[in-house]
């Protein structure tokens, strides 16, 4: 398929800014592939859908402060550093974005925080914005990262047009979130309060956890016409013995397993055997999912509406069917959904 086929026109108005005031009551429209029906609900109906030994997958990725405000040497000229991937945790070693970029060469020093509480090195260039930088830090990783947590701010997308506030360091991240590395929040799974998934369990519904760290590979523009020629940035996943052993056995008793969120389909479809079931695998992935493809583990997915012609929306028209996720999308678009990341949801079954 065409990039061109995933176009279509969204009003700024529905771009979500702040999230609901409270998780679980944020909108849901359900969509079954089947029968082509949508139904119009809020996202703790999501109970009504699953049922004893049913298995729900989450992305246990962590949202850290990502987005450093510093200055230059010398000229002071303000500088934005949005911090990537750690490449070499001893030597403080980071992938990192800069803005802006021709201001910033190989050799210059940043400074971060009121007393240069931080100061960085910039050893690399990788990118036309893309930099590799050293911390200059001579204390343990535990005092760096609270650091970070002093200095950096949490990394809301740009489309949010606001500056980050108190709430949103808990609401731009799950309620089990449990480990650092991820550059944006896995979304899906930002509508889940703790109540809610109690309430779930108390149904049988099984939780497993997988792990992928959302790097913004995941929401860079795809820029080639032909979806087969265009390569995703690879992102760190795991997939441990517990959470395989949980959804194969759903598998083999025909339950159904539901996918949250993108980047946990992702990482389910980098780990399956020749026998279409999960297995346990840690490492790299650049799996980028389009129509047409054979999903093997999920049976359903939880997502939030995309952004246009973006891998997100292209897996949910791939798992969905082309035509009928066109056809939610414009139903979303009518009965004015709110869209992104602290937006409402989908729930495909």
């Amino acid at each position: 398929m065409k990039l061109s086929q995933f176009k279509f026109e969204l009003p700024l108005n529905l771009i979500a800014q702040h999230p609901a005031k409270k998780r679980e009551e944020s909108r849901l429209m359900v969509v079954d592939r089947a029968t082509g029906k949508i139904e119009h609900k809020v996202f703790k109906d999501v109970l009504g859908y699953f049922h004893d030994k049913d298995v729900m997958v989450v992305n246990n990725t962590k949202v850290f402060p990502a987005r450093l405000y510093g200055r230059k040497e010398k000229t002071g000229a303000k500088i934005e550093v949005f911090l990537l991937r750690e490449l070499n945790k001893p030597n403080h070693l980071w992938d990192v974005i800069v803005d802006p970029a021709r201001k910033i060469r190989v050799g210059n020093k940043l400074y971060f925080g009121d007393n240069d509480e931080l100061v960085a090195e910039v050893i690399d260039n990788t990118t036309s914005r893309g930099r590799t930088i050293r911390f200059l830090f001579d204390g343990t990783d535990q005092e760096f990262r609270n650091m970070l947590d002093i200095l950096g701010e949490t990394p809301l997308p740009k489309y949010i047009k606001r500056k980050p506030e108190e709430e949103d360091k808990e609401r731009y991240q799950t309620v089990y979130a449990k480990y650092e590395g991820a550059v944006a929040a896995p979304t899906a799974g930002m509508h889940f309060s703790r109540e809610l998934i109690k309430r779930l369990e108390i149904v049988g519904v099984k939780f497993a956890e997988a792990t992928l760290h959302t790097g913004l590979g995941t929401f860079r523009p795809i820029e080639v016409e032909d979806l087969s020629k265009h390569k995703m940035d690879a992102e760190y996943f795991k997939v441990d013995e517990y959470a395989a052993n949980i959804v194969n056995k759903a598998k083999i008793e025909k339950r159904h397993v539901c996918s949250v969120g993108t980047t946990t389909m992702r990482a389910l479809e980098s780990s399956v055997t020749a026998q279409g079931l999960l297995k346990p695998e840690e490492g790299w992935t650049n799996l980028f999912i389009h129509p047409p493809y054979e999903f093997s583990i999920a049976d359903s997915l939880i997502t939030n509406f995309h952004l246009p012609k973006t891998s997100l929306m292209i897996m949910a028209c791939a798992f969905a069917g082309f035509d009928l996720m066109m056809h939610t999308y414009e139903t979303a678009i009518k009965e004015k959904y709110r869209f992104f990341s602290y937006g409402d949801a989908m729930l495909i079954i």
